[in-house]
């Protein structure tokens, strides 16, 4: 099993549904949190496809436009700007710290890849005190496409002096499964909250309910 182990950062390593209180004011269901996170992937999945990079902040902001008018309420700048905000300072599951820790104390090498900014990443793990658990942290606005697109798999070996088959992506979407797998990458799913992999889809090499049997299976395939 590849001794580089890449992670995906959104709903994989922090938990978005800290946002839900900022969803339950604003819409009065917490529920549409859920919505939200799919209208922002769908405009990501659209700007890879026709191949127009936007930041990543635009479309935070333009998926809580979108969730708005659907339900007539119309979201004001500073709204906006809070669920921005928001998103620096998302906890981590619970079972991410330890689950990282056993990883490193086995000496294999962490690097975050997300499809948000870096700067935004930066401040996201510092926030969640997990920093230290990795020795690179990369954000796919350096090649302009977002995952599932193969470039940030791509430029992940590229920094790291290795091939995508030296590489273990973590997740808990089944496209960037999907994409890492095209890449030509080992692929590891969590099972969060809500999210499944696609019975006709590919499906990864490892899967586990949470962090912490990812991680034993990992390790396992190292022996």
């Amino acid at each position: 099993m590849p001794r580089h182990i890449i992670f995906d950062v959104n709903e994989t390593l922090l938990d978005v549904a800290a946002l839900d209180p900022f969803f339950e004011r604003l819409f009065g269901d917490a529920r549409t949190r859920v919505e939200w996170f799919l209208t922002l992937e769908e405009s990501w999945l659209t700007a890879t496809v026709i191949d127009r990079y936007q930041p990543f902040g635009e479309l935070v902001q333009g998926a809580l436009t979108m969730t708005g008018r659907r339900r007539g309420i119309d979201v004001t700048d500073a709204q906006r700007q809070e669920l921005v905000e928001g998103l620096k300072t998302l906890p981590p599951h619970a079972d991410v710290l330890q689950a990282l820790q056993s990883l490193r104390d086995h000496g294999l090498h962490l690097t975050a890849l997300t499809n948000g900014s870096l700067d935004t990443a930066k401040q996201q793990l510092a926030s969640a005190g997990l920093t230290d658990c990795f020795d690179a942290i990369m954000a796919v606005e350096e090649v302009k496409r977002y995952k599932p697109a193969p470039e940030p798999y791509r430029m992940v070996a590229e920094r790291l002096g290795i091939t995508t088959a030296e590489m273990t992506m973590v997740a808990a979407h089944a496209w960037d499964i999907a994409g890492a797998a095209s890449a030509g990458c080992q692929t590891a799913f969590v099972a969060r909250p809500g999210k499944v992999l696609n019975p006709v889809g590919i499906q990864p090499d490892i899967k586990g309910d949470d962090m912490r049997e990812v991680v034993e299976k990992i390790l396992a395939r190292q022996a």
